[in-house]
C-alpha cells in the first residue's frame, strides 16, 4: 500500500472494508481518481514444507511506504520521513525456484515495472495512492489517487483556474418591460423548474479570479477539502496523470500507458448510487431524478448542476440541445399550420380536381413497353391531391420562415454561449486559464520511429527532442490515403444510389409483367415503398462503416493534440455521412424524371430498362416520402435503439469477461459490496461528444435543407427530441463513468457546420421550390397564359400530344384496350405537337417557365440572404445586460485589489509608526525595527502571508 499506513500490527487493514465507496480506508482522504489494470502473476513453485501459501502470499508481495512506519530499523524509517520513498519486501522462504519466463510473463513484468515506475513518479509529484493487494494468481486491481492540498492549490496556481473571491457584487437586471415579461414567464414555468439547489440570493455573484498561494486571503476558503469540488480536483489529477512519463517505451502520460495495456482504464469516481435505498442525496442521484429519467420529459435542465458535475464542454452540449429543441417549438406550429393549410385547401384545388374528373379524358402515353398499356391520367387521383398537401404557396412562405428561423437560432445561441460563459466564468478564458495540450501517444510514437530512423537519440543531442515534430513530408502518405479513401466512400455511396435506381428501375418493370390486375396498378406504390426502405438499410450500414473508416482516416494523419484529431474526425465523419444520408433524397429532388426522354425517344439503362420517371402528381410526393422514411428510420433505429442497445450489450460483454477471470478466485467480499470504483469500471468508457452532436447535426439537415417538401419534419424532430434529451442524459448518469471536465467557451467547429448547413438549406430550398415542384409553372399559367386568370386548363396545358404511329416497333402496348380508339397519346412535359412543323421539340413556354424557375432561385435566395443578414444585424451577440456586467466585473475586481492593497499600506505604516516610537530605545530598538521589516517582506513573498483585515499577523 502506498501512502497508507502499515506495519506489523495493522497488517489486518488490507481485509478492513472500506468505509464508503469515495474514500481511502482511512476514511479521510477522498479518492480523486482511479487506474483499473489487469494482474497476471507469474508461476512459481518451492520445496514442499518451505514456506506456506500465506507466506507465498507475503513473499510475491511488494509494500511501497511512504511517510509512514515498517517493521524496519529505525534507519529506514529515517529515511522515509526524509522523503525518501521505500520499497518494503516481507521476509519470505529462504529457497524459491522460479520457472522460466514466457514471453507472457516477461510482459507482465514488463507491465508491472512501467506501473511501479509510474506510480512512484506519482508520489513524487505529490499524489497519495492506495492500491489493492494483488492476493489471486489473476485478476482486476485498482490505483485509487487522492490530491492533497498542496498538490491542488499549486496545480490551481500552475492552471490558472478561475476561484471565487470573497468578494460578492450585485447582478443589474433589465428593467421596464422586459423585467416584468421574465417575471411573468418564471411564474409561469414554476412547475417545469428542476427542484435542485439554487443560490440564495440570485441577484449576486462571486467575483472569480485565478487562483494564487500568494493572494490566499481573497478567497472564501471555509474547508480545505471542499474548497475545490470533484469536478476540479479530477481535472487537477488528470492533468498530472497526463504529464508524468516513464522512461520504459518513452511513455509520456497516461494515455500512452492506456494504449499499450499498461493500465486498462482511467477515470474520476461518480458521486455515489443514482439509486438505492439510502437517504444520502448526492449530485448523481439529484441530476437522475431531476434530469435523467423518462418522466421528467417536461421539465427544463439543470445546465448549471450539469455544468458543475460533468464540466464545461458537455454543459454546453446540453445547453445547445435543449435551446434546438425549444426553437423546435415554433416551427413545427408552423409546420402543423402549413400541412393543415394544404389540407383544408385540397377541395378547392383546380388542378388536383381536373385531374381527378373522369370526364376529363386525359390518355397517357404506356408507362413502360410491349406490356403496358394507355392509362387514363383520372387513375392518378390520389397522388395528385396528396402531393397538394406539400405542394401548395404556403409552402414558399414555409421555406422562407425556415430560413430565417435557422438563422435567429444560431444568433439566440451566440447570445445564450455568451451569457453561460459570464456565469461560469469562461470569459477571457483562452487568456487567462492554461490548458496544456498533450501529444497524442501515436504521434509520440511516430515520432520516436523518426528519430530512431534519422539516427536523432544520443544522449548528446537530448536537449533537441522538443524541437522536432513531424513535418508535412512525414504526413504525406496518410494525406493521400485521406483523399484516395474519401472518394472511393463518396464513389460507394453514390453506387449504392445507383443500385437502388437500378431495382426500382428492374422491379417497376417486372411488377408490369404480371398477369395481376392488382399487382400492375399498384407497381408504384410498390417500388418507392421498398426501395425508400432498402435505402435507410443501405445509410444505416454505410454509417456504422464510415464512422469507423473517418477515424482510421483520422489516426493515419498523426495529428499532435486531441482536439486536432477530434476536428479533422468530425469534419471527415460529417462529410462522409452527408453524402450518405442526402444522396438518395438529392436524387429524388433534383434528378428523377430529368433525364427519361420522351415517347419514341426514350433514355434507355441495360438493355431496355427505361429510365424512371415522376409521378403524374410530379416528384415532390415521392420526395416527402423519401425524407420522412429516412429522417424517422434513422431517428428510430440509430439514434434510439442503438444508442440503448449497444452500450448494454457491450456492459453486459465486459461483465461476463471479469467473470470468466478466474471465477474460482472471486473475492467474495468484493463481490458482496462492490466499492464505487468497482461499480464505474463496468460502464462503458466516455469517448467524446462527436456521436451525440453528428446525429443532432444530420438532423438540423433533415429539418433545414428539405423542409420544403415535409413541413412536418421540424414535428417529428422535436418529438424525437424531447425523448432524446432524457436518453443522453440517462446515458451520461448512468451508462457511462464520469467524463474528465474540459473547460471550452463555446461548442467549436460544430457552430460553423450549422451556419453552413442554414446557408445551404437557403439554395437548395429555392431549386426544390423551382424545380421540384408545380409552382413555377402554376404562377407562370395564372398570370402569362390563362385566359380567365385562374388555375382552370392548367393540366391540359402542362401535356403535350405524341402520335401513337410513331412509336418505335416493338415498343406498342400489347391486347390493349385502347388501340383502336388511340391516335394521340399525353405526355408530362412543354413540347410542341406532331403537326407542329418542330414536332416533339421544346415549346416557348418550356424556356419561360426555365426561365421563371431560374429568376425565382436568384430572388429568392437574395431575398432570404438579405433578410437572414438583417436578422443578424438586429440582434446582438452579446446581450446588452451581459457586456455591462463583465465590465462591471473588471471594475469590481480592480477596485477589490485597491482596497486590498491599501489595507497592506496602513499595516506598513503602523510597524513604521512603531518604529519610529522605538527609536529612542537605541540600538535595541534598532534590532527590533530590523527584524519587523525583514520579517515583513519574506511574509509578502510567502505563499500563505495575508495582510488583510482578517489576516493582521505576521
Amino acid at each position: 500500500i502506498i501512502n497508507n499506513y502499515l506495519d506489523g500490527m495493522q497488517g489486518e487493514a488490507v481485509d478492513k472494508p472500506f468505509p464508503s465507496g469515495m474514500h481511502f480506508r482511512d476514511s479521510k482522504r477522498k479518492v480523486d481518481y482511479v487506474l483499473a489494470y489487469h494482474y497476471r502473476k507469474r508461476l512459481t513453485r518451492h520445496p514442499p514444507g518451505v514456506g506456506s501459501p500465506e507466506l507465498m502470499h507475503r513473499s510475491g508481495s511488494l509494500a511501497l511506504v511512504s511517510n509512514g512506519r515498517t517493521e524496519k530499523g529505525h534507519a529506514e524509517q529515517q529515511r522515509q520521513e526524509s522523503g525518501q520513498h521505500v520499497l518494503q519486501e516481507w521476509p519470505g522462504p529462504p529457497a524459491m525456484e522460479v520457472i522460466e519466463l514466457g514471453p507472457l510473463d516477461a510482459l507482465e513484468e514488463e507491465k508491472r515495472l512501467q506501473r511501479e515506475e509510474y506510480e512512484h513518479k506519482l508520489v513524487e509529484a505529490g499524489l497519495e495512492i492506495e492500491k489493492d493487494p494483488e492476493n489471486r494468481s489473476q485478476g482486476l486491481s485498482f490505483v485509487r489517487i487522492h490530491a492533497p492540498w498542496q498538490v491542488l492549490s499549486r496545480e490551481a496556481e500552475l492552471l490558472k483556474i478561475k476561484m471565487p473571491t470573497k468578494k460578492m457584487y450585485e447582478i443589474t437586471e433589465e428593467g421596464g418591460i422586459l423585467k416584468n415579461l421574465n417575471e411573468i414567464w418564471c411564474k409561469l414555468t414554476e412547475p417545469l423548474q428542476p427542484q435542485v439547489p439554487q443560490q440564495q440570493n440570485t441577484n449576486m455573484k462571486s467575483l472569480s479570479y485565478p487562483f494564487s498561494r500568494e493572494k490566499i486571503y481573497l478567497y472564501n476558503i471555509k474547508d480545505k477539502d471542499t474548497f475545490f469540488d470533484n469536478a476540479t480536483r479530477s481535472r487537477i489529477v488528470r492533468e498530472i496523470l497526463k504529464r508524468t512519463s516513464t522512461k520504459a517505451r518513452n511513455s509520456m502520460g497516461i494515455s500512452t500507458l492506456i494504449a499499450n495495456n499498461v493500465y486498462d482504464a482511467a477515470y474520476p469516481l461518480h458521486d455515489g448510487e443514482y439509486e438505492g435505498q439510502n437517504d444520502d442525496m448526492n449530485e448523481r442521484k439529484l441530476l437522475y431524478q431531476e434530469w435523467a429519467r423518462y418522466g421528467a420529459f417536461y421539465k427544463f435542465q439543470p445546465i448549471d448542476l450539469i455544468r458543475k458535475y460533468f464540466g464545461e464542454k458537455i454543459g454546453l452540449y446540453f445547453a445547445w440541445l435543449g435551446l434546438y429543441t425549444e426553437f423546435l417549438i415554433p416551427s413545427s406550429i408552423v409546420g402543423i399550420i402549413v400541412f393543415l393549410y394544404g389540407c383544408i385547401t385540397i377541395e378547392s384545388d383546380i388542378p388536383s380536381k381536373e385531374m381527378c374528373d373522369q370526364r376529363n379524358a386525359f390518355t397517357m402515353c404506356p408507362l413502360c413497353d410491349k406490356f403496358c398499356d394507355y392509362w387514363n391520367l383520372s387513375s392518378a387521383c390520389a397522388t395528385a391531391r396528396a402531393s397538394h398537401l406539400f405542394d401548395n404557396p404556403a409552402t414558399v412562405f414555409f421555406s422562407i420562415f425556415m430560413a430565417l428561423w435557422a438563422t435567429m437560432f444560431l444568433e439566440q445561441w451566440k447570445r445564450l454561449q455568451m451569457r453561460l460563459s459570464y456565469f461560469w466564468d469562461l470569459t477571457g478564458l483562452e487568456e487567462e486559464e492554461v490548458s496544456v495540450e498533450h501529444p497524442r501517444p501515436e504521434y509520440e510514437t511516430k515520432l520516436l520511429q523518426k528519430k530512431m530512423k534519422n539516427k536523432t537519440i544520443t544522449t548528446e543531442n537530448s536537449n533537441k527532442d522538443e524541437k522536432e515534430k513531424l513535418t508535412w513530408s512525414d504526413r504525406m502518405p496518410g494525406y493521400a490515403a485521406n483523399l484516395g479513401l474519401i472518394l472511393f466512400m463518396i464513389t460507394l455511396t453514390f453506387s449504392a444510389v445507383f443500385g437502388v435506381i437500378v431495382y426500382r428501375i428492374t422491379t417497376a418493370a417486372a411488377l408490369s409483367f404480371s398477369t395481376n390486375e392488382r399487382t400492375r396498378s399498384n407497381v408504384r406504390v410498390t417500388v418507392t415503398a421498398t426501395a425508400v426502405i432498402i435505402n435507410l438499410v443501405v445509410i444505416l450500414i454505410l454509417d456504422e462503416i464510415y464512422g469507423a473508416v473517418a477515424k482510421w482516416l483520422t489516426e493515419i494523419e498523426v495529428p499532435k493534440t486531441e482536439k486536432t484529431f477530434e476536428e479533422r474526425l468530425i469534419l471527415k465523419a460529417f462529410l462522409l455521412k452527408f453524402v450518405n444520408s442526402y444522396a438518395p433524397i438529392f436524387y429524388v429532388a433534383f434528378f428523377k424524371g430529368r433525364f427519361v426522354g420522351r415517347p419514341g425517344q426514350y433514355v434507355y439503362v441495360f438493355d431496355g430498362y427505361r429510365m424512371e420517371e415522376c409521378a403524374p402528381g410530379g416528384c415532390l410526393m415521392e420526395l416527402c416520402i423519401q425524407l420522412s422514411i429516412i429522417m424517422l428510420g434513422k431517428q428510430l433505429i440509430q439514434n434510439n435503439l442503438f444508442e440503448i442497445g449497444i452500450p448494454k450489450l457491450k456492459k453486459l460483454f465486459r461483465k461476463l469477461k471479469d467473470e470468466r477471470t478466474e471465477p474460482n478466485e472471486m473475492d467474495t467480499s468484493q463481490s458482496k459490496d462492490p466499492q464505487q470504483w468497482d461499480l464505474d469500471y463496468i460502464l462503458e468508457p466516455f469517448t467524446g461528444l462527436t456521436p451525440e452532436y453528428m446525429e443532432m447535426i444530420i438532423q438540423f439537415g433533415f429539418v433545414t435543407l428539405f423542409v420544403a417538401s415535409f413541413p412536418l419534419a421540424p414535428l417529428f424532430a422535436l418529438l424525437n427530441n424531447i425523448i432524446e434529451v432524457r436518453l443522453d442524459a440517462k446515458k451520461f448518469v448512468t451508462e457511462l463513468r464520469r467524463p474528465d471536465t474540459v473547460r471550452e467557451k463555446d461548442i467549436g467547429i460544430w457552430y460553423n457546420i450549422l451556419s453552413g448547413i442554414g446557408k445551404l438549406s437557403v439554395i437548395i430550398n429555392a431549386f426544390v421550390i423551382a424545380v421540384t415542384s408545380d409552382f413555377i409553372p402554376r404562377l407562370m399559367y395564372q398570370y402569362a397564359y390563362s385566359q380567365n386568370g385562374t388555375m382552370h386548363g392548367f393540366i391540359n396545358h402542362t401535356l403535350s400530344y405524341f402520335n401513337v404511329s410513331h412509336l418505335k416497333a416493338g415498343t406498342q402496348p400489347e391486347n390493349s384496350l385502347f388501340a383502336q380508339d388511340v391516335l394521340f397519346c399525353r405526355f408530362k412535359d412543354y413540347r410542341e405537337p406532331p403537326w407542329s412543323p418542330n414536332q416533339y421539340d421544346f415549346s416557348k413556354q418550356y424556356w419561360a417557365v426555365l426561365s421563371a424557375r431560374l429568376a425565382f432561385v436568384i430572388l429568392f435566395q437574395n431575398l432570404v440572404m438579405f433578410l437572414s443578414v438583417l436578422v443578424d444585424w438586429m440582434i446582438p451577440d452579446i446581450p446588452k445586460d451581459i457586456s455591462e456586467q463583465i465590465k462591471k466585473e473588471k471594475s469590481v475586481l480592480v477596485d477589490f485589489f485597491l482596497k486590498e492593497e491599501h489595507e497592506k499600506l496602513k499595516l506598513i505604516e503602523s510597524f513604521i509608526a512603531r518604529d519610529k516610537q522605538k527609536r529612542k530605545s537605541g540600538t535595541q530598538g534598532d534590532r527590533i525595527r530590523a527584524a519587523s521589516f525583514s520579517q515583513l517582506n519574506r511574509s509578502r513573498k510567502g505563499s500563505f502571508a495575508s495582510f488583510s483585515s482578517q489576516h493582521t499577523e505576521v
